[in-house]
């Protein structure tokens, strides 16, 4: 034990210091983005010059933006993947100087998987440019973050495969495997990531976190895995706390033996904080977070675009009088931005001129092949943009799918806040209804009906009409699955269709002509959602650290799964 605070302690300050210093460079690179961005769009260049790719697209002649706008188009995933599946299979200098360290497979649960390459480079700037100056902005924002606490952080050890040549192949996000040097940070013990199914290894994240009265931090990648995290408190409360009573883990815990029996040397018997629990329950689940742990400092977890449902409900209920910290905007193309301003809200996130290349297309335009884009020092505030980016690994001018609003700038460097993917709109008539739009009128349906909604997807008709014998009206229409609280019953309509023809005139103008017809709004079973994540995560490469609901359900599969979970039709 004393070993394990030494070593948190020296990690905690080495990743403070080091954040200390990279935020200062960070700072100066805010100040001329513009010399920032080109030096960066160079360098890449130069590295990768006599590479095939290199040849191909002319690097050598390459000097600035405007020859690397000339020369080379904007991409999407399809153009690289004869690349990727070469060096997949052991040719080298093919896309990269580099050998890649993994081939990063994107999660698959919003649409097709992609196989992206990282190379070490680029998963150094992750940690020296993300990681380190989130810890120097945290430890600012929340003073009393100590060394000496631990966080309880809920992630799992992926599936993976191996490519020809040997590079491993799969999820690139943050797990047990790729964090081995800072396990002591977590309540967790190391046996403990040896778990590899999902609920099994949740239920440990949380008897051990409940077991430290201290625990400063809760943290997972999304906000959406802590919220099912506290779901899964609930329904396994008595079986957690009785394991800390006795000292020991469940002997109806399906796990290998081997394994509970290395976390039973780190269990002894505790009735003291068995009985400090049973009390913190007896007050509800509002603010819950704050009696079971009263030292608990924030919940470190992304917030944004697809996971500001959960975010909102961890504050309205568990998390109440939590603070909650959206850290990053990444992907497994790499880092993309950071929230240096903790304790804001929406969360809004620097984009980091020293990670990668952006380029941006007004929204308006994304429809074009090659639509003219904008670089980091040339957009306007209050703007919405499709993002662009080069990175480090092999990606120039790739169009991944991100759509952002720039809400102001820090020195002459955007800030962003995220919106959502393309591809998760709704779009039967031409109308192109986004996540983020529709949300909005969900959001307002919801309140207004007084209900507590727990999650929810949507779908079009044309879906519908591939898996079910009822067909839909003449008229295309939207299909919506709202799972509601327990005992929640709706007692007045969910006038989502209203809420949506307020807020956009086009989709207003359809409803009017008869072109598009009324919503379907459905209510789910409870448990619907749980189920849907467990179905997604089997039926996917992705694995529980990637997990995004679907909100715009495009897989005939994930369709028919959530009808066969109908409780009752509204409308």
């Amino acid at each position: 034990m004393v070993f394990t605070a030494i070593d948190r302690y020296i990690t905690v300050s080495g990743v403070s210091w080091l954040g200390w210093y990279m935020k200062r460079k960070l700072e100066d690179s805010t100040k001329d983005v513009k010399t920032a961005q080109n030096d960066l769009l160079l360098e890449r260049i130069k590295e990768n010059a006599c590479t095939e790719y290199g040849r191909r697209f002319r690097f050598e002649e390459i000097k600035g933006r405007e020859d690397f706008v000339q020369f080379h188009p904007l991409t999407r995933y399809p153009h690289y993947e004869p690349y990727i599946e070469r060096m997949m299979k052991g040719e080298q200098n093919v896309l990269l100087k580099d050998q890649p360290v993994i081939f990063a497979v994107t999660s698959g649960t919003s649409g097709k998987s992609s196989i992206i390459p990282m190379i070490q480079k680029q998963q150094s700037t992750f940690f020296t440019q993300g990681i380190s100056i989130i810890y120097n902005s945290m430890r600012s924002a929340f003073p009393n973050t100590g060394s000496q606490q631990k966080d309880m952080k809920f992630f799992y050890t992926p599936r993976l495969r191996t490519s020809e040549c040997g590079i491993p192949i799969g999820p690139n996000s943050s797990s047990p495997a790729n964090s081995k040097r800072i396990l002591s940070m977590y309540s967790t013990p190391k046996a403990g990531y040896d778990i590899k199914t999902e609920p099994e290894a949740m239920y440990i994240h949380l008897l051990f976190g409940l077991k430290d009265r201290n625990l400063g931090i809760i943290e997972a990648n999304f906000a959406s895995l802590i919220y099912a995290a506290f779901r899964s408190l609930e329904s396994n409360w008595d079986s957690l706390v009785n394991d800390i009573e006795l000292g020991r883990v469940s002997e109806k815990l399906d796990i290998p033996e081997d394994v509970r029996k290395e976390l039973n040397k780190s269990m002894s018997p505790d009735p003291k904080r068995a009985e400090e629990l049973r009390l913190a329950r007896k007050e509800g689940v509002s603010g819950l977070a704050n009696r079971i742990w009263p030292k608990l400092n924030f919940v470190m977890t992304a917030d944004s675009g697809t996971f500001e449902l959960y975010g909102n409900r961890l504050r309205e209920i568990y998390c109440n009088g939590t603070p909650v910290y959206s850290p990053l905007y990444a992907a497994s193309e790499g880092l993309l931005g950071i929230n240096i301003w903790p304790r804001e809200r929406p969360s809004r996130y620097l984009l980091a001129p020293n990670s990668m290349v952006f380029e941006f297309i007004p929204v308006a335009n994304t429809e074009e092949d090659q639509p003219k884009t904008l670089f980091l020092d040339e957009v306007e505030v209050d703007q919405v943009y499709e993002l662009v980016i080069t990175n480090a690994s092999g990606l120039y001018r790739y169009r991944f799918g991100d759509v952002v609003k720039v809400v102001g700038h820090h020195n002459t460097c955007p800030v962003i806040e995220f919106q959502y993917r393309q591809g998760q709109f709704l779009n039967v008539r031409g109308e192109k209804i986004s996540e983020n739009f529709f949300y909005q009128a969900l959001s307002s349906a919801v309140q207004k009906a007084g209900v507590n909604m727990v999650d929810y997807c949507c779908t079009e008709s044309l879906m519908v009409d591939q898996v079910s014998s009822n067909k839909s009206t003449a008229a295309p229409c939207y299909h919506v699955f709202i799972e509601l609280e327990e005992g929640d019953s709706v007692k007045n309509q969910v006038k989502i269709d209203e809420e949506l023809k307020a807020l956009s005139y086009v989709y207003s103008s359809f409803r009017r002509k008869g072109s598009i017809a009324p919503m379907k709004v459905y209510i789910v079973k409870p448990g619907t959602f749980a189920e849907l994540r467990s179905f997604m995560i089997q039926s996917t490469t992705g694995s529980p650290n990637q997990y995004k609901v679907p909100r715009v359900l495009k897989k005939p599969e994930a369709v028919k799964f959530v009808l066969d979970k109908l409780d009752a039709c509204l409308i």
